[in-house]
This record gives C-alpha cells, sequence and structure tokens, in this order.
C-alpha cells in the first residue's frame, strides 16, 4: 500500500527531508505531498485533527501518524542509500526517542518559517489571503 508524506513546504527542513525521503529512502511507493500548498488536502486532515501545524502527516489507507510518530514511521522503514537519511533513521526510528527530540525539529521548523516571513500554521496564510481579497 502506498505511504503517502505530507509536511510542510514552507520549511526548508521539512522539504529537504521529504524530497531525500522519496529520492533515495528506499521506502518503495512513497508518495511527498506539500501541505502548505495543497489546501484541499490540509483540510481533509484537520478534519481528522491532524493539525499540519503541529507536524509532519504519514498515511497509509486509512492509518495516520502524526508529528513525531509520523517521523518515526517514516524513519523506520527507511532502507536509505543516503548518509543524512542513515543517521536521521537511527536517531528518529525509535518512538520514544522520536517524541523527545520532535520539539527541537519544531523549533527548527518555527525558526526557519520566522526567518522566512511565513506564519507556522499554513491556514493563517490562506485565511490573510482571503481578507485581503
Amino acid at each position: 500500500m502506498a505511504l503517502t508524506l505530507v509536511y510542510d513546504g514552507g520549511c526548508p527542513f521539512c522539504r529537504h527531508f521529504a524530497l531525500r525521503s522519496e529520492l533515495v529512502g528506499g521506502v518503495p511507493e512513497l508518495e511527498i505531498r506539500d501541505g502548505r500548498a495543497d489546501h484541499g488536502l490540509r483540510s481533509q486532515l484537520n478534519a481528522r485533527g491532524l493539525d499540519l501545524a503541529r507536524g509532519a502527516v504519514l498515511l497509509e489507507g486509512e492509518q495516520a501518524w502524526h508529528g513525531a510518530e509520523a517521523i518515526a514511521e517514516v524513519c523506520g522503514r527507511l532502507n536509505p542509500s543516503d548518509p543524512l537519511l542513515a543517521l536521521l533513521r537511527q536517531l528518529f526510528s525509535a518512538p520514544p526517542r522520536a517524541r523527545r527530540l520532535y520539539p527541537l525539529l519544531l523549533w527548527a521548523r518555527r525558526t526557519a518559517l520566522l526567518w522566512k516571513g511565513l506564519p507556522e500554521d499554513p491556514d493563517q496564510a490562506t485565511a490573510a489571503a482571503a481578507r485581503s481579497k
């Protein structure tokens, strides 16, 4: 069954991880989707209680992992040909360790988004754009 990793395309760290996972992660049928750009997908995820502002989402059929659990699950499935992904697999494939380290990833994401002038919550950008029309 296909896996879909939904990430925040506004975050350079998130985008880099997603792209490398898709290209050299060794996970067959991994599809990546930019949740910041895909408003319809983000609405579907929000309806399921999966807020992209609080973390990446991994989907497999009806199963969904969010935040640290999503990263632990995808890292546990990696069979990378890339040294950076191999290191990330070691760090994040164990769910307890992923839960402890995930706040650092969220901090890096917040910092990168602030630096780029983007809101942490992609829905804030959508609401602001709608109000300005």
